[in-house]
């Protein structure tokens, strides 16, 4: 998968993300759901689970970096 195709996709954290902690989302993608590990994009941000998040940045194969989607 392209770099590109990934960046701007939604998911929902299934593991907390935060500084120091390597979090995992699930992001629907290739007609399905696939786990990544994920990274804050700030670097600082606490994202806890059941949040639902926005794709940044995409390193193949399994990383991402997110930030939330909406604000709370």
């Amino acid at each position: 998968m392209q770099d590109a195709s990934m960046v701007g996709l939604m998911g929902r954290v299934t593991g907390t993300i935060g500084p120091g902690l390597v979090g995992e989302v699930i992001v629907r993608v290739r007609g399905g759901a696939e786990h990544f590990l994920a990274y804050a994009a700030t670097g600082t941000d606490r994202i806890e689970t059941g949040t639902v998040v926005m794709v940044v940045e995409y390193l193949p194969p399994r990383t991402v970096y997110v930030t939330q989607a909406y604000d709370s």
